[in-house]
């Protein structure tokens, strides 16, 4: 009976990955009859670095959603660690160590958010939504509300060079991406991971530390935003404290594309990165339409409605 469970599993989530990959591809075909300037070799290449900043958002919200969590912070701690980084290159600091300090301080800011979930035991949501706000509330404070610009042009040209085919930021995503989907696949942590949004009693009861568990998957969150952040920095050579505002939704919506489920327990790295794909492309695609943007919000918003269907009527 257990075979026949495990092997039903399988072949949903092997439906699912067809299904999306289905959808990306006829989003594409009916942007590609609409408009010209869809299929063509700047605009895809365009498409993969608009992806970039959500797509490593998304991973990290990934890892957070399989153990039943929820992370409404990303786009302040990817602000807060992006502020942070600019902050210290202006005032002379190396881009290197000014960027690793700031990715130390994302890994941090992740692991509160981990420690008062797990140890405190408080809701994912409420402790997330309170530390958005706190975490925004520090971006602007050190800020003064302003943007930062004039950081080291070694640093912004680096992130803008071509490397052979792909630019840099697609390459950071495609090793991030195979590092978590290696993770995952192969490490006790992916199995922990997944048996925690399953069923967190049983797996502490099974002897495995669920609240160190929960603390790195946070953490990882937070290093997942520092990547945005440093992305971010690079393509637009500027530190925005509003930056990031609305990249939770599009972290969860892309995550919920991919067959994540947000009651825990299920999730995949590469329907994530489709559901990206699926995202950023029909952002692309509207906008090459001339669709005015709060219709693209609300297309976002109506695709987390329906993922939400699927996965409710799929578990069934």
């Amino acid at each position: 009976m257990q075979t026949k469970g495990i092997s039903i599993l399988k072949n949903d989530n092997i439906t699912r990955k067809i299904g999306i990959i289905a959808s990306l591809f006829l989003l594409s075909v009916v942007f590609t009859c609409f408009t010209s300037k869809f299929l063509t070799g700047a605009n895809i290449m365009n498409i993969l670095q608009q992806s970039t900043i959500n797509g490593c958002v998304a991973l990290g919200m990934t890892l957070v959603i399989i153990t039943g969590g929820i992370d409404l912070s990303v786009g302040s701690m990817m602000a807060l660690s992006g502020m942070v980084m600019a902050m210290l290159m202006t005032a002379g600091v190396p881009a290197l160590p000014a960027v690793l300090l700031g990715v130390i301080l994302a890994v941090v800011l992740g692991m509160i958010n981990g420690f008062l979930i797990s140890v405190l035991k408080l809701q994912p949501f409420l402790v997330t939504l309170g530390t958005m706000s706190a975490y925004r509330g520090l971006t602007l404070i050190i800020s003064n509300g302003l943007p930062v610009r004039g950081f080291s042009s070694a640093y912004t040209n680096f992130m803008n060079s071509l490397n052979g085919i792909f630019p840099v930021p697609v390459i950071l995503l495609l090793v991030f991406t195979i590092i978590i989907f290696l993770v995952i696949k192969y490490s006790k942590y992916g199995q922990y991971i997944f048996a925690i949004g399953g069923n967190e009693e049983a797996t502490r009861l099974s002897g495995i530390n669920t609240n160190y568990i929960k603390i790195i998957t946070y953490a990882l969150s937070g290093f997942a935003c520092a990547l945005s952040a440093i992305i971010f920095l690079g393509r637009l050579a500027a530190a925005d404290p509003q930056a990031g505002n609305s990249y939770e939704m599009n972290a969860i919506a892309a995550a919920a594309i991919g067959g994540a489920s947000l009651a825990g327990g299920k999730g995949s790295i590469v329907g994530t990165m489709i559901g990206v794909l699926i995202l950023q492309t029909l952002n692309n695609g509207l906008t090459l339409l001339n669709v005015q943007s709060f219709y693209q919000t609300f297309a976002i918003g109506l695709i987390i409605i329906i993922a939400t269907i699927i996965d409710r009527y799929s578990s069934k």
